[in-house]
């Protein structure tokens, strides 16, 4: 790690919880790029077609244990 990577990972570390928790939220943002355009659009479709599925009865769900 840089001496800058250090020095501001100490001033991190010196926040409160609730700062650090959004500096590390903001930093694996930073990390993940730009999201697909049509993924949530997707994913609506997806769990819309999984709960008409549940109503109808044509799934059954499956315990945890």
């Amino acid at each position: 790690m840089t001496a800058k990577a250090t020095e501001v990972l100490e001033l991190a570390l010196k926040l409160d919880e609730t700062d650090r928790a959004t500096v590390a939220g903001a930093l694996i943002e930073s990390l993940e790029g730009q999201a697909d355009p049509g993924a949530e659009e997707s994913w609506s479709r997806e769990i819309r077609r999984r709960v008409e599925e549940l109503e109808a009865g044509a799934v059954k769900t499956i315990g945890w244990a």
